[in-house]
């Protein structure tokens, strides 16, 4: 339930700053260079970070499986 409530306020957080903070501007990123919202940017880049946090947990989650189940085998 806490995780829950946490999330909720990350979220509300992310819409508020999103919300005030709607001015075009100009992200240069290696060769590639694109303009946008700074809502828009700042929601994918949070979009982008839930995404790499769970795949890194599904990893994380698969090799504890792994794991367990190489030790069972041994026994």
């Amino acid at each position: 339930m806490f995780i829950l409530f946490l999330a909720v306020l990350v979220i509300a957080a992310v819409v508020i700053f999103s919300v005030q903070n709607a001015v075009p501007v100009s992200v240069t990123f290696l060769a590639w260079k694109f303009g946008a919202s700074l809502a828009v940017i700042v929601f994918l880049v949070f979009v982008i970070g839930i995404v790499v946090t769970a795949l890194f947990g599904l990893v994380l989650r698969l090799k504890m499986r792994l794991g367990e189940g190489r030790r069972k085998q041994k026994r």
